[in-house]
């Protein structure tokens, strides 16, 4: 890269999306390292325009032509991608190809089926960018005395995304609010789901706009089981890394809500009636009332005359607000969710229990002679009942399901014919995996799936400076149904798993 210095303003926005770490600022003007690839990340986000490409390759260098960025790589150096290195000026992978066997431990139960699991997986296989060849590996073997292919391929994919799920009852933000890592926005908030907080991350219209390249990091740092630093416009700071407990403000939630208020209540109403004449569980989805709540009624819970500051959704079960009280409500002081008592139907000395989902905060109020709440110590069978609600909830997680599209021309790398392996893994004739690990395919049109990369061997996903992030597929199928779809039969080689086939370039 060349750097015309007059222009340069030291935005030091080169330093910051550079790939590869090639770029340095030095009194506020940057300095290209021998490391640069010339992928041309600097020249795009570069607004006064003060960097541009040198014509002329450094020596030794190797054109790798994997994608479309085709990085000039120096010796001793790794391209933009972070796969290729140029050894002898001769492109080698960074990752070996891995079996089925190296990752197996990582994406859980083999199936039984024949083509369920592949014969090699595609981590370390690199890509056959464009794809009017076969594809790096297509292996043949037999399953469970069934003759099998396994095709596999790092497509690089646009449409791409990742949905991060986050175990916590303590709010992050509205719906729909952007999601940053820096100023850079590269989500937003979704709705959440069982009480967990859903993040969308990436996309293809973010990651072709102007934020792409951090929108291509961040995706593959979640899914790559990183630590990632995200801030909610409006909202909570987060680090969240999958497998991990979420910190939210610098905390980190112990536990995730063992259901709304209402399942808390039909899943412990009988514990709950020994501990008090009322329990009220405060949950920003759905508050629950014992005495009017069908659980409560079950176990003889008599009237409390109790009135909730919420609207009522059907008897016992009322709808919530979100703030940052108890069970992610706007509650700061229990008693405050009480708004009146009927004095006719309230028992002088009628004990109220207040708790959360999660059964970690708990108050309890005596009903005096004039009406008014007294707090009272937390009673045996209250603090019983509190732990109890506390153990059965599970540990808060974070979690992420990586979304893709690879119906497009890496299809042309496993079969003459792309539409019918469109049609053979709508079918279940083929079977995609991603890492060996078993994916959901999105019926309609195109090859849409969706993964855990928690089942994904960590490190196997990359990203590309087009933007675009990198995923290992192989999609697994019977001999007989991969010849009838035009299968690269001329490519393919055996496979014994004691001798793992080699991938070069």
């Amino acid at each position: 890269m060349i750097v015309d210095l007059e222009k340069c303003t030291g935005c030091g926005f080169c330093v910051r999306d550079c790939p590869v770490g090639a770029v340095r600022l030095v009194k506020k003007k940057p300095v290209i390292k021998e490391s640069c690839t010339d992928c041309g990340a600097c020249i795009r986000v570069c607004e006064p325009g003060a960097l541009v490409r040198d014509e002329v390759p450094a020596t030794g260098s190797v054109q790798c032509d994997a994608c479309p960025i085709v990085c000039w790589i120096k010796p001793g150096y790794i391209g933009a991608c972070h796969r290729y290195k140029n050894t002898d000026k001769k492109l080698v992978r960074v990752t070996p190809l891995h079996t089925y066997d190296m990752v197996s431990d990582v994406v859980g139960p083999d199936p039984i089926e024949a083509i369920r699991r592949p014969l090699i997986t595609a981590i370390g296989a690199g890509t056959t960018y464009p794809d009017c060849k076969p594809a790096p590996a297509i292996v043949r073997g037999k399953q469970n005395d069934v003759d099998v292919v396994t095709v596999v391929t790092e497509a690089p994919l646009s449409y791409s995304g990742i949905m991060v799920k986050i175990d916590t009852d303590v709010p992050v933000g509205g719906e729909g609010a952007p999601v940053l890592v820096g100023k850079r926005k590269v989500g937003m908030v979704v709705t959440e789901q069982y009480g967990s907080k859903m993040l969308s991350i990436g996309g293809v219209n973010l990651l072709t706009g102007k934020d792409g390249f951090a929108v291509a990091r961040t995706i593959t740092d979640i899914a790559n089981q990183k630590p990632v630093r995200l801030k909610i416009e409006g909202g909570s700071r987060l680090e969240v890394q999958v497998g991990q407990t979420p910190i939210i403000n610098g905390q980190r939630p112990d536990n995730m809500r063992v259901g709304c208020g209402s399942a808390t209540l039909g899943l412990f109403a009988p514990l709950l009636l020994e501990s008090a004449d009322e329990v009220i569980i405060l949950d920003s989805h759905v508050t629950s009332l014992m005495s009017e709540h069908a659980a409560g009624q079950f176990v003889g819970a008599r009237p409390s005359g109790i009135k909730l500051k919420f609207e009522q959704s059907t008897p016992g079960r009322y709808f919530g607000d979100h703030g940052k009280g108890w069970g992610g409500t706007s509650i700061i002081k229990p008693v405050d969710v009480i708004t009146g008592i009927d004095r006719n139907v309230a028992r002088v000395g009628m004990i109220i229990l207040i708790t959360e989902t999660t059964g970690q905060k708990g108050v309890m109020f005596e009903l005096s002679n004039d009406g008014s709440l007294v707090e009272v110590p937390i009673s045996e069978n209250a603090r019983k009942a509190l732990k109890t609600i506390s153990s059965s909830c599970e540990p808060s997680l974070v979690s992420a399901i990586y979304m893709g599209g690879t119906g497009g021309s890496a299809r042309a790398g496993v079969t003459l014919y792309p539409v019918k392996l469109t049609q053979a893994v709508h079918a279940a004739k083929a079977n995609l995996t991603v890492g060996g690990a078993p994916v959901f395919i999105l019926p309609g049109g195109g090859i849409n799936f969706l993964v855990d990369v928690g089942r994904v061997k960590a490190g196997s996903f990359y990203w590309t400076p087009t933007p675009a992030t990198i995923c290992p597929v192989e999609y697994t199928m019977e001999l007989n149904d991969y010849e009838k779809m035009g299968g690269h039969m001329e490519a393919m080689r055996p496979f014994t798993a004691k001798e793992p086939i080699s991938v070069v370039g």
